[in-house]
């Protein structure tokens, strides 16, 4: 297992620097107690890290990305029929409710087998597969994602290594499941490429002559995202220290961000990571599949007594309240602030 360490190669660019860096890798087949240390010291020091020998099959992945590119494939009109996303469905560059917008189109589906079952007839020529291989993939990064929160938990010295994944393993949980389709990025000054992005079915209209921005910088307001792409790039982080760094695609591991709401469990000693999709060079389209581990909306958001300071950071709150919170700002607002805790 390796843990590297950010490069010195910094590019400045008009706003914010971005570097180099070595992605945290942990190796989830290692002894447990070395790969929570691992797992709680990626969490500290940026929010995110990546896991290997994560034990969710090959198939399962394949399986989940020809039913997604295979939708993604058809006309606009026939895509269409799956939309709008209000919130769930298909969408195409609207990312939120505030008029955030992006260079990509999407699924954002509910991550429980009544709602995926339902839903499927307006995603596939035939739902019952459909059903099948997303259920297969949500229930294996569940998984995936239990296990992480377990790990934490023992990194921690909690003694209830399930207090954080029960959250998310209850049966009224609030986890979704996303998927998002970016358009290559097609360099300028070339007339074949230009006979391309006319005739680009996505109905996108990208501008190769300036920057584009799949998905504006963000947090995640979860408490995990679990996030597997093809080889593709576009990820960048952004880091404590100030830089954009670039995260090398990894079509076979699992990417892990820490959310808003993990941030406001460990009381703020884990910080949520801002991240970004931007301009790709490349023929090829990227597409990443999110899982979303959320508590259930009753649930309550407070840290544990053995990771409180002696102040408590943030006041103790309903997931489906900071929910609401979320719907009413825009992705690269603070959404945390509104329940820091003020009278201690």
């Amino acid at each position: 297992m390796v843990v590297a360490t950010p490069s010195p190669l910094i590019r400045r660019g008009n706003k914010k620097k971005t570097a180099a860096f070595g992605v945290p890798t942990i190796d989830l087949s290692d002894d447990k107690s070395i790969a929570s240390e691992m797992i709680v010291k990626a969490c500290e020091d940026y929010g995110f890290f990546k896991v290997i020998n994560h034990g969710v099959s090959k198939k399962v992945i394949a399986r989940m990305e020809r039913e997604a590119a295979d939708f993604f494939s058809r006309p606009v009109s026939e895509k269409g029929r799956a939309g709008p996303a209000a919130p769930f469905g298909y969408g195409s560059k609207n990312i939120g409710f505030n008029g955030d917008k992006g260079d990509l189109e999407y699924i954002l589906l509910e991550a429980n087998t009544l709602s995926l079952s339902q839903r499927a007839k307006n995603f596939s020529n035939d739902p019952s597969t459909f059903s099948s291989v997303t259920n297969d993939y949500v229930s294996a990064v569940r998984k995936l994602s239990c296990d992480i929160l377990e790990l934490v938990a023992e990194g921690l010295w909690i003694e209830d290594n399930s207090i954080f994944s029960k959250l998310i393993s209850d049966s009224h949980n609030d986890s979704c499941f996303r998927v998002n389709h970016y358009p290559p990025f097609i360099t300028p000054n070339n007339d074949d490429n230009q006979d391309e992005l006319n005739n680009n079915h996505w109905g996108l209209s990208p501008n190769p002559s300036k920057s584009r921005v799949g998905f504006g910088e963000h947090t995640d307001p979860q408490m995990l995202t679990i996030l597997r792409s093809n080889d593709v790039s576009g990820l960048q982080i952004y880091t404590h220290d100030g830089f954009w760094i670039p995260v090398p695609p990894d079509p076979n591991e699992f990417f892990v961000f820490v959310g808003d709401s993990f941030q406001a469990l460990t009381n703020g000693r884990f910080t949520s990571v801002r991240h970004r999709v931007v301009s790709i060079n490349s023929w090829k389209s990227r597409m990443s599949m999110m899982y979303f581990a959320a508590p259930a909306l009753g649930a309550w958001i407070s840290a544990p007594p053995q990771i409180n300071n002696i102040t408590n950071i943030y006041k103790p709150f309903k997931w489906g309240d900071f929910k609401q919170i979320v719907y009413s700002l825009r992705l690269a607002d603070s959404r945390l602030d509104y329940f820091k805790n003020h009278t201690q």
